[in-house]
C-alpha cells in the first residue's frame, strides 16, 4: 500500500498565530480528498512546583470555551524558538517566579486530526519568586494546590485542558508513583 501523500496546501485563512489550510491529499488507492490544516508553532506548559510541593497553576478566561479555565502556566513560541526557553518565559511573566531546574516531562500534540501543535510540558523546581510581567490584555490569577487536589480534580472533570491533564498526570507517573 502506498503512503498518504500531500498534494497541495492552500492557506484560506492566515491569523496572527494559526493558519487554516485546506490539503488536497492523494490516498493510498489513488483518489484525491480535501482535508483540513490548522498550523500552529506550538508552545510550552510548565508544572512549577513550590518549595512545599504545590503546584503553581493560572486561572484565565477562555474565549473558545467562554469561560475561566485552571491550567498550567503556559504560552505559545515563536516558530523558531525552543519550548524550553518558552517555558521558562511563560513561567516567569504568568506566575512571577523564576526556575532553578528545568526538564522536559512530556510533549502534547493537543488534536491530532487537524493541527500540528505540540507543546513541551516542563517541570521547573527551584523556584525564586520575582515579578510577574503579563502580556498586554492578558488577565490572570495564579493559584497553587496540591496535588493530591489537581489529580482530584482531573477526575472528576474539573480539568479539562490537554497540556495541563498531561502534564500533572506526566509528573504523577515520574515522580510520585506507588
Amino acid at each position: 500500500m502506498e503512503p498518504y501523500k500531500r498534494v497541495k496546501r492552500e492557506v484560506k485563512y492566515k491569523g496572527t498565530i494559526v493558519s487554516m489550510c485546506q490539503d488536497t491529499m492523494e490516498f493510498p488507492d489513488g483518489s484525491l480528498h480535501a482535508w483540513d490544516f490548522i498550523d500552529h508553532p506550538g508552545g510550552a506548559g510548565v508544572v512549577a512546583v513550590l518549595a512545599d510541593g504545590r503546584i503553581l497553576m493560572v486561572r484565565q478566561y477562555r474565549n473558545a470555551l467562554e469561560r475561566e479555565t485552571l491550567e498550567l502556566p503556559a504560552g505559545g513560541k515563536g516558530r523558531e524558538e525552543d519550548s524550553k526557553i518558552c517555558a521558562l518565559r511563560e513561567l516567569e511573566e504568568e506566575t512571577g517566579y523564576c526556575a532553578g531546574k528545568c526538564e522536559l516531562l512530556t510533549l502534547v500534540c493537543t488534536n491530532v486530526a487537524l493541527m500540528n501543535e505540540q507543546i513541551g510540558v516542563y517541570l521547573c523546581t527551584d523556584l525564586t519568586r520575582v515579578s510577574q510581567h503579563l502580556d498586554e490584555g492578558e488577565y490572570l490569577n495564579v493559584e497553587a494546590y496540591t496535588l493530591d487536589e489537581l489529580l482530584s480534580m482531573i477526575f472528576s472533570g474539573k480539568l479539562q485542558d490537554a497540556k495541563t491533564v498531561c502534564g500533572i498526570l506526566a509528573y504523577k507517573a515520574k515522580y510520585h508513583s506507588s
